[in-house]
């Protein structure tokens, strides 16, 4: 099997690298005689449906019995109080500098004891859907949160008995399962606005205080990522399509970007029908530095609801809505308000029958990937034609907050930020995905391009603009050119979106947007101890751009 579940009695003991204090202390938890498991989605859902404030609406679930639903299933709504996004101001990981794992371990036990006079469920799934990449996934949750275990079900795979055989024939990890312990309704008196506390290297988190739904699935999502990266492969926050263009000629193209970013429109987009396309998925993969294939980590997606009306075709694929209205048709029945009318990110767990062309895993290796940027210097796209320039400009991917996260008092959400490779969720130093985005431009010859999706100067970059470039680029047709001096950076001529390298003014946000990089890299230098540092190469590399466009 992928995970360790089940020890020898030998192994169990203090020399056992699986094991910790925070470890231990969260999977005890799920023996207590207070815990219930729930050992099927049908079991999930009636506990859902049955949960005090669970909305039953009289919108049916899709197919239901593909799911592993019973046919008269209904689409379940769950709504949270004033906090609808994420907090990274509630993440602490254990290993990072001034982070005393005792304290935090001394926390853990507090919790857990606090949760004895409640009723808990246990459920499982894994994450990751092919033999070369799977794990087991535990999660604890109070009664009165049945909807986030059901949601949490559906968006992971929940056990079947395909996906246990699939399970046991997967590739063996030196790794524990992933243990996470989410008690919504406890905020330890040192984290007054709630934590989110992870032990990245022996696979587990507690979530306290932490009602949205999105915290326990990119929680998860944390911990199996750092599984991936320790054991060769690039951990991949984004999407992935495959563009099969007959002839036995194929062009898998991979996008990252923050949430808002653009990077499920790009992935689901479908280009009008010209062309057959094939999904892995929109959020979450796996990328192989060994041979370049790709493994998604969900069967499901759990999509905005701000773009999709009432009465909008995707609608009939939502499973769970969260943090969205309700009200009467002109038949009486329930239906969900979306479009963020009620809160701003509305959001729902849709079924993975939304893509009729999605697959599990991508044989054929990446061809390109590309980075997805809101910098008003860059043009619609670029194009990176050195692997250490390509890896630092996803080290170093500039874009703006989204409405899916919690920002503290004064955080401005217009404001330029870095987010490394897009995945704000990574809990192991820099360098580890510097060196295997690194590798796949250099060893494997992956493309690497930049996608602004936001304004370029003061000018908003429709997506139609983004669809085209993309769909060029996947077809052979696009065509670069050098940008000004720059010896390893080329551009696409569109009109009305063609960069002036004539122009001082713009030159001089060029140099900002370089500055800018270049701090963000000096800052990482002593920044948690110079934990997430990079090689002096990659600082060299933005010098050089520095240089170039001052010549």
């Amino acid at each position: 099997m992928s995970t360790v579940s089940n020890y020898k009695i030998g192994d169990i003991g203090k020399n056992n690298p699986i094991f910790s204090a925070i470890r231990t202390t969260i999977e005890t938890a799920f023996y207590g005689n207070n815990v219930e498991k729930v050992l099927s989605l049908t079991e999930a859902y009636k506990l859902a449906k049955n949960s005090p404030g669970t909305i039953i609406t009289d919108m049916p679930v899709y197919k239901p019995e593909e799911i592993g639903l019973d046919k008269d299933a209904k689409i379940l709504l769950f709504n949270d109080g004033e906090v609808t996004g994420r907090f990274a101001g509630a993440r602490v990981i254990i290993g990072e500098p001034n982070v005393d794992e005792n304290q935090y371990a001394g926390i853990a036990r507090e919790v857990v004891f606090n949760t004895r006079y409640k009723k808990l469920y246990h459920a499982e799934a894994y994450i990751g859907l092919h033999e070369d990449f799977m794990v087991k996934a535990h999660l604890l949750i109070p009664e009165g949160y049945e909807n986030t275990m059901y949601s949490w079900m559906l968006n992971f795979q929940y056990i079947t008995e395909e996906y246990t055989k699939m399970y046991k024939n997967s590739k063996k990890l030196p790794e524990g399962d992933i243990y996470i312990l989410s008690d919504p309704d406890y905020y330890p008196p040192t984290h007054p606005k709630g934590l989110a506390l992870f032990d990245p290297e022996h696979n587990c988190a507690l979530l306290c205080g932490m009602r949205y739904f999105g915290e326990h699935k990119k929680g998860t999502l944390t911990l199996a990522w750092g599984i991936a990266n320790r054991n060769g492969f690039a951990s991949c926050h984004g999407g992935l399509k495959r563009y099969n263009l007959g002839n036995n000629k194929t062009y898998t193209v991979g996008v990252f970007g923050l949430s808002g970013s653009g990077k499920s429109t790009l992935t689901h987009e479908r280009h009008g029908g010209k062309y057959d396309i094939t999904i892995l998925h929109d959020d979450a993969y796996v990328i192989s530095t060994e041979d370049g294939s790709s493994v998604a980590l969900e069967p499901s997606y759990f999509d905005k609801t701000q773009d999709y009306p009432t009465n909008h075709p995707s609608n009939k694929y939502l499973l769970t809505v969260q943090n969205c209205g309700v009200t009467l048709d002109e038949d009486g029945r329930k239906v969900i308000v979306t479009e963020d009318i009620r809160n701003g990110n509305g959001r729902a767990v849709k079924s993975r029958l939304w893509a009729e062309n999605r697959v599990d895993k991508i044989d054929e290796p990446v061809d390109s990937i590309v980075w997805l940027m809101k910098d008003s210097t860059i043009p619609p796209v670029l194009k990176i034609n050195n692997p250490v320039l390509a890896s630092v400009m996803g080290a170093t991917l500039a874009t703006k907050r989204s409405t899916a996260e919690r920002l503290d008092q004064g955080v401005d959400i217009n404001a330029l930020v870095i987010e490394p490779y897009a995945n704000p969720f990574r809990t192991y130093p820099l360098i580890n995905d510097y060196e295997k985005f690194k590798e796949l431009f250099e060893k494997r010859e992956v493309s690497c391009y930049i996608f602004n999706t936001g304004h370029f100067i003061d000018k908003k970059i429709p997506k139609e603009v983004t669809l085209k470039i993309l769909e060029d680029i996947a077809t052979g047709k696009a065509e670069f050119k050098q940008l000004g001096n720059f010896s390893e950076i080329e551009y696409m001529e569109i009109e009305g979106y063609v960069p002036d390298m004539e122009s001082e003014e713009y030159k001089k946000m060029w140099i900002n947007s370089i500055k800018y990089r270049k701090d963000f890299l000096k800052e990482m230098e002593t920044f948690k101890g110079g934990r997430d540092k990079l090689p002096e190469e990659a600082l060299s590399a933005l010098e050089k751009l520095e240089k170039e466009i001052l010549e």
